[in-house]
């Protein structure tokens, strides 16, 4: 139950400080640096003799390495050293330290990232093992116009506040990660504020500042947060087994317009419309069928398929919640159980080597697990997904992306990653191939 907000009665009652809170939270923000190593390629004109003669037959033409670094901020939710911050903070990062508001400075392990939530669980390695942390609010308990404070380090220039008030809740189409469902703020959020804290007035945890609406880079006073109640759901899958487990509605999902609203007779937009459900998935077992419209999750209601998703995903696995939804005109509701998507078939991930056009991809099989970690949108149910490209392969080359589908090559079908290991050994001296991006066919040729 939401605290009782009242209107201070004079202007001396608004003369007070945000200091007690600063002085218990702070010490729980951290700053992440974050560094990797890139190999930048070796130019290919020093392969052509009359460049070689030109610039010296000596002149080095070794692939060069320089190091790329990134800032940002963090919080410790657990005493043992369990730091919560953003995933583009310390993507593809290849060491990762924290510095600590006593100056000292740990490295740190990843313990889990997750890019479609845009966060990443660290541990603290060395240390006392007993850090300060920041506890966790309920953020459904938020309501617009609650004080808050944001925490961390803009610009690399030290631990910095900032106050505002929270104005919005639930807004989407912001970009910022798959699960599109942000607390809005005008606290100042700079770069380098990413992963820092957003608190409430009893200093808890409200949110993970993670993103900004800037034509400039800097503040403009409207700024996002991951709400806490997804955040405690990472950290936990993280403390659990390292792997975030999200429940599997197992039916597509379509925002309704004015449009649809009108022909629904439902008045004003609201809801998740139901485009298509799984056989076997937890909607179909729900009774859920195509052109149902959900309407809340365990009495709070949805107003996208982006705050459905949202709802079911702070709900974690193994339980159960209902759901009300309306078909022909009617309001029904059932109960809908939450599980993880089914690996089936198994991902049987490999990465391609050799001198094929392939060389440096690591694939998967498509499973509705694979479907719902890579958010593919696609109409495939089965085929290769490219997991990741190492950097500098004959992969990177060819232009393959983390996400694309290998569709075909050379006319034969790729189902799975044993037909792909097959095509790629045999060294064809030309590859045809069609590649899924973006639900977009794409065709293209190499070699000769």
């Amino acid at each position: 139950m939401a605290a009782e907000r009242t209107v201070p009665p004079s202007e001396a009652a608004l003369r007070y400080s945000f200091s007690p809170i600063v002085k218990r939270v702070s010490p729980a923000v951290v700053n992440v640096y974050a560094s990797r190593v890139i190999q930048q390629r070796a130019s290919p004109f020093m392969d052509d003799p009359f460049f070689r003669r030109f610039f010296g037959g000596e002149m080095d033409n070794a692939p060069r390495k320089r190091v790329q670094q990134s800032l940002g901020s963090g919080v410790i939710v657990d005493a043992s050293g369990v730091v919560v911050t953003n995933y583009h903070v310390i993507a593809n990062a290849d060491e990762v330290k924290v510095a600590l508001s006593d100056k000292r400075e740990l490295e740190a392990e990843v313990v889990l990232k997750d890019e479609r939530m845009d966060l990443a669980v660290l541990r603290l390695k060395g240390g006392d093992g007993q850090y300060p942390v920041v506890s966790y609010a309920d953020s459904d308990a938020l309501e617009v116009g609650d004080l808050v404070l944001a925490i961390g380090d803009p610009f690399g220039v030290g631990q910095t506040v900032t106050s505002g008030i929270v104005s919005a809740l639930a807004r989407t189409q912001i970009g910022a990660s798959d699960y599109q469902f942000f607390v809005q703020t005008d606290a100042a959020i700079n770069p380098g504020n990413s992963g820092g804290a957003l608190v409430d007035m009893d200093g808890k945890l409200v949110g993970i500042n993670t993103a900004i609406y800037s034509r400039s880079g800097g503040s403009i006073g409207i700024g996002f947060a991951i709400p806490s109640n997804m955040v405690r759901v990472v950290v936990q899958s993280a403390l659990k087994d390292g792997k975030l487990q999200l429940p599997w509605l197992g039916a597509g999902l379509q925002q309704v317009t004015p449009e649809i609203a009108d022909g629904l007779g439902i008045g004003r937009p609201r809801g998740a419309l139901v485009t298509d459900v799984v056989a076997s998935s937890p909607a179909e077992r729900a009774g859920l069928k195509s052109g149902d419209l959900v309407i809340s999750v365990d009495g709070i209601e949805v107003d996208d398929p982006n705050g459905l998703n949202y709802r079911l995903a702070t709900k974690g696995v193994d339980g159960r919640v209902n759901l009300d939804y309306i078909r022909a005109g009617k309001t029904f509701s059932t109960e809908l159980a939450l599980m993880a998507a089914p690996e089936i078939p198994a991902r049987d991930q490999r990465t391609i080597d050799g001198n094929s056009p392939f060389a440096g991809v690591t694939v998967v099989n498509l499973s509705p697990a694979v479907i719902e970690e890579f958010a593919y949108a696609g109409k495939r149910d089965k085929g290769v997904l490219i997991q990741s490209v190492e950097q500098g392969s004959a992969a990177e080359g060819v232009g393959f992306r983390a996400g694309d589908i290998i569709v075909e090559t050379n006319g034969v079908q790729i189902g799975s990653t044993k037909d792909l290991a097959g095509v790629a050994a045999e060294r064809a001296s030309r590859y045809r191939l069609v590649i899924e991006r973006g639900g977009r066919l794409i065709r293209s040729q190499v070699g000769r």
